[in-house]
């Protein structure tokens, strides 16, 4: 299965009647392995503050989340594996897994608790394949 078809039916998949808004898979270097139409051009900065933020839990909590410029506040993630932002009515999940980043971005009416499900769940699998 292609990186892309990841995004397309795993990420970008109905819930409830509700899907994210935009979705990616980068690996740990920035490089983007497959991305919705929408997602945002993700600098190699963000990219490098968010793995800090795997590695030293909370480095992006005073700063705020970075994503293609859009600044998220920090919310409760867990650390080394998962980082939660919130903007406004919508928010981002953020999955780490041995190789990869993956990226969801909602807007509601999709909830926090959807978009985590639909990214951990991903997160978890790719995890569980070595990846």
């Amino acid at each position: 299965m292609s990186w892309q078809t990841y995004v397309d039916e795993h990420l970008l998949c109905d819930i409830d009647g509700q899907r994210l808004t935009a979705a990616a898979i980068l690996g740990h270097d920035g490089a983007v392995w497959a991305q919705s139409e929408g997602f945002p051009q993700v600098k190699p900065e963000e990219v490098t503050a968010i793995m800090n933020d795997f590695n030293e839990p909370g480095s992006l909590a005073p700063t705020g989340l970075y994503l293609g410029g859009t600044k998220y506040m920090v919310i409760q993630g867990e650390p080394g594996a998962v980082i939660r932002g919130k903007k406004g009515p919508g928010g981002v999940t953020i999955k780490k897994t041995n190789l990869s980043i993956i990226i969801g971005i909602y807007e509601e009416p999709m909830t926090p608790g959807q978009c985590n499900m639909v990214v951990e769940r991903l997160g978890d699998y790719l995890v569980e394949q070595g990846f």
